[in-house]
């Protein structure tokens, strides 16, 4: 059964120290029980879906080149997180395909981030689904974000092409594909004539590489008024496996303020920063409990000026990883205990948790399996699997939607030089889009 969390969820995973806050968040996590109404999907018979899911995929096969040529575009505009007018003329362009297909599309201005475009489309008979109690009623939200990793210029270095069956260039994997893909999804859907009960929401934003600061308000409510969220994320794998777990994240910063000295004539006067932040990283390494999907790393060290002067101040980047949002009070209350180890250093800890975990409900596994047996019709496999790094569906899921992760482009490389799509999937990941905004 699903859970829904207290709202002040959103403020409890910014500031965990916050222990009552987080407190009363884990206990409406053990008690609450979501409407059964909203959340169970009202499943289609076995032969329809077999039957809609075959069509949908003939259409799409014959839509390859299609596909191809789309993300092409998308990826040769490059939007990088950092440059806003970048990720703006990315959003003009996502928002212009979504109008031309029929959806009132909107666009979410930020003063200094990219703006999100939201795209709302009933293919429906009749009127939209209406409100009860002040809550709609049937929709199903599909979120996905506009940036990529790389700055401007990596087109000069990395440019979009097609070869050897797969597509390569800078976002083709993570994700523009997935953009590409919802578009000839609901064009799928209207090809082959399909009413689905619900209005889809398309959520695209700006800002997902760099924690999505700007757009979790507007994922988080649009979430609550939702049955399901899928999540176009990369698949795992060359399989294409979906992602039905991901671990929470977090990120801080340990800086220690010691006292300069000269290293060779009075170093015994100074109080040696770098020293003490090595041992406070030996705390950090006490932390880490594998077993139960605990990981606390040290990833950037700075410390010191010149080699000899006894450093006054050194700092550490921490990143944070968990698989149970039951862990994440205990993890943050040990990081800001830190406490100086040498006489006369000082240390101060900043950030912590921010993203809570998807974890695998039962809410998601029926979603899973749901999402399996339409493969199944078309006799193809689906797997699914779990993943240390983190994505807007950690928030969706932390609330109690229902959140079914990981059904963008099957392909490899993400941010690396080599990422690209397999083009032969495509149609395939298009499809199963399209069988779950039909059927669920």
């Amino acid at each position: 059964m699903a859970l829904r969390l207290n709202p002040c969820a959103n403020l409890c995973l910014s500031k965990y120290h916050k222990q009552s806050c987080l407190a009363e968040l884990l206990q409406k996590a053990k008690t609450e029980k979501m409407p059964a109404t909203n959340h169970n999907a009202s499943i289609q018979s076995a032969s329809q879906d077999a039957s809609l899911m075959r069509s949908l995929l003939r259409d799409l096969k014959g839509r390859k080149s299609e596909i191809v040529r789309l993300l092409g575009r998308f990826v040769e505009c490059e939007s990088p997180s950092h440059h806003k007018a970048a990720v703006d003329a990315m959003g003009q362009i996502v928002a212009a395909e979504w109008k031309r297909r029929g959806a009132n599309v909107k666009i979410l201005r930020q003063p200094k981030r990219g703006n999100h475009v939201r795209a709302e489309l009933w293919l429906g008979d009749g009127r939209p689904p209406g409100q009860i109690n002040g809550q709609i009623n049937g929709q199903i939200l599909v979120l996905g974000h506009l940036d990529t990793v790389y700055p401007l210029g990596t087109l000069a270095k990395m440019p979009f092409r097609e070869s050897q069956g797969r597509a390569w260039g800078p976002g083709t994997f993570d994700m523009k594909s997935g953009l590409v893909l919802a578009l000839f999804a609901v064009d799928a859907l209207r090809a082959t004539e399909t009413k689905p009960r619900k209005r889809f929401v398309f959520l695209w934003t700006s800002d997902e590489e760099i924690g999505s600061t700007t757009s979790r308000h507007a994922i988080e409510a649009e979430a609550r008024r939702s049955d399901a969220v899928l999540v176009l994320e990369p698949a795992f794998g060359a399989d294409g496996r979906l992602k039905t777990a991901r671990k929470g994240v977090g990120h801080a910063e340990i800086i220690v303020t010691g006292r300069a000295a000269h290293a060779g004539i009075n170093p015994t006067e100074g109080v040696n920063a770098v020293h003490e932040l090595a041992r406070q990283i030996e705390r950090l390494e006490k932390m880490n409990d594998p077993r139960r999907g605990i990981t606390v790393q040290a990833t950037v060290v700075h410390g010191g000026t010149v080699s000899n002067v006894v450093p006054a101040e050194a700092r550490a980047e921490v990143d944070i990883r968990f698989s149970r949002l039951a862990n994440a009070p205990a993890l943050d209350r040990r990081l800001h205990g830190l406490r100086p180890i040498l006489k006369g250093a000082k240390v101060e800890v900043r950030g912590g948790v921010n993203r809570p975990p998807l974890e695998r409900t039962a809410a998601v596994e029926k979603l899973f399996e749901h999402a399996q047996s339409l493969m199944r019709d078309l006799g193809l496999p689906l797997g699914e699997a779990t993943t240390g790094g983190g994505s807007d569906g950690n928030f969706t899921s932390a609330i109690g939607v229902p959140t079914l992760d990981g059904l963008g482009a099957v392909g490899d490389g993400a941010h690396a030089p080599h990422e690209h799509v397999i083009v032969s999937k495509l149609p395939e990941r298009a499809a199963l889009i399209a069988g779950l905004l039909a059927t669920l």
